[in-house]
């Protein structure tokens, strides 16, 4: 994922800056729990200990992120976590169109490794 376009309709806008930076961090905390984020559970205790061991999105790899705010009448709304739900569709969906094929479990960088191995393997030569 490289970008991430939203249009957001949340009202009478009092803060542009803040409506954008809630936005963006949303589609980021979105990105990255679509793409990576998986907590492990071994013998009834979480694997993962800190941040050093627990897939996040970083900085280097997120994807840039357009806010479009929507001019509107109605009465000021809260942001606060209004970009996270439609990003794990957005990009399964994408994936669809451009592989042909449905990724329904999150996060979906494992199944996507395992496509491009599959991929790898079917385009290597044959020997003989």
């Amino acid at each position: 994922v490289h970008r991430i376009w939203a249009a957001v309709d949340c009202g009478i806008v009092v803060n542009p800056l803040g409506v954008d930076a809630q936005i963006s961090g949303g589609l980021q905390f979105g990105a990255s729990a679509t793409l990576y984020e998986a907590i492990s559970i071994e013998a009834g205790r979480v694997v993962q200990s800190n941040f050093s061991d627990y897939p996040l999105l970083r900085i280097a790899s997120s994807p840039m992120t357009d806010v479009q705010i929507l001019p509107s009448s109605e009465p000021p709304s809260g942001v606060g976590e209004i970009a996270i739900p439609p990003v794990a569709p957005a990009v399964a969906n994408a994936l669809f169109r451009l592989t042909g094929h449905r990724l329904r479990a999150l996060p979906l960088q494992p199944q996507l490794t395992r496509m491009h191995q599959s991929w790898e393997h079917a385009a290597r030569p044959v020997e003989g």
